[in-house]
């Protein structure tokens, strides 16, 4: 078998033929298969997966990190990611397991000591990358680790979303060295058993982990991680993301797109300082707004009321909201000034 590479062209070619279902207009953009992704990132996702090391991002908000691994998931044909969502009280353990030691406790007090039953697997349900792992093992090595909920169908290999890992307490990157670096945990409530995952690196977990930057990680971490900071998109990725997403300015360019990324920039801008810049899926969600509000109209920026209305799609703060407020009205007289020269 060749081993998969990522090409994150956004075409909609995957692994393999897949069925679309109906979507929202919401939904539209956030289609995997429509994700393009910048050339270091991509080479930066094939350097882990040859190298087998988790994929550490960082940027701004917006510039797709979490939805890259959704997108890798779907190029190289497997199941959508498992995701573990990062927690300001998260411990090592959680990425793994969890255990309801209180559901036990009150079902030992319910049925009577002679009635109470042994069974800690009745308590135990595995997260993402414990489920990662015990995949990666035929069902009849791990049978008598698994929950009856749990839903194992055969040996397959799976992407691990670790999101927002700066979330989680100082020690926890450092809690999960080893673990993630060799691909195993322990479970104390079943008597410290250790499951590995299988060694072929066609059955490896492959692990992306997203990073806001509000904390540093620990140099250990950083060193078992390939590390990418992905870039805003500049204006020519951004108008390629606006027609691969939702399909409009086919041609590139027309008066509503130039006008609206002008304007979208310029929110962007340090000269106006928003506390909470403007983002991609934001951006998208705008030009679609804007198409519904105005009926479709060839230019619906040409109104200033129109470009009020929908500033909700941008903005995010109430004090953001009165500056930009004011850069919209700023930004209309210079463009009907514009307008009138020519």
């Amino acid at each position: 078998m060749k081993f998969p590479d990522y090409k994150g062209q956004g075409d909609g070619k995957g692994y393999d033929a897949r069925i679309e279902s109906p979507s929202s207009r919401i939904d539209r953009f956030r289609k995997p298969e429509k994700y393009i992704a910048d050339p270091g990132l991509v080479d930066a996702c094939n350097v882990a997966l040859l190298l087998g090391q988790p994929l550490l991002l960082t940027g701004q908000p917006g510039t797709g990190k979490t939805l890259f691994a959704y997108s890798l998931a779907w190029e190289l044909g497997l199941d959508e990611p498992l995701k573990f969502e990062t927690k300001s009280n998260s411990m090592a353990r959680d990425l793994f397991y969890t255990y309801d030691a209180l559901k036990r406790f009150q079902d030992v007090q319910s049925k009577g000591q002679n009635e109470k039953s042994d069974n800690s697997l009745d308590y135990l349900t595995y997260q993402a990358l414990g489920k990662a792992i015990l995949l990666t093992r035929e069902k009849a090595e791990v049978a008598k680790f698994l929950p009856t909920d749990f839903e194992h169908k055969g040996k397959k290999r799976t992407v691990v979303l670790i999101d927002e890992v700066d979330k989680a307490p100082r020690d926890f990157p450092n809690d999960i060295l080893n673990e993630l670096d060799l691909l195993y945990f322990r479970i104390p409530e079943l008597g410290n058993i250790k499951i590995e995952a299988d060694r072929n690196p066609e059955l490896q977990p492959i692990v992306i982990i997203t990073s806001n930057s509000e904390k540093d990680l620990p140099e250990a971490f950083l060193r078992r991680c390939v590390y990418y900071d992905i870039p805003f998109p500049d204006d020519y990725r951004l108008r390629q993301i606006i027609n691969n997403r939702l399909g409009l300015f086919a041609s590139g360019t027309n008066q509503f797109l130039d006008d609206a990324l002008d304007l979208f920039q310029q929110l962007r801008s340090p000269q106006v300082n928003l506390n909470k810049k403007p983002a991609t899926a934001e951006l998208l969600g705008w030009l679609l707004t804007l198409q519904k509000v105005s009926g479709n109209a060839e230019n619906p920026l040409a109104e200033t009321d129109l470009a009020k209305q929908t500033l909700s799609s941008l903005v995010k703060t109430a004090a953001d909201q009165q500056k930009a407020t004011q850069l919209v009205n700023t930004w209309m007289e210079e463009r009907r000034s514009r307008n009138k020269a020519g």
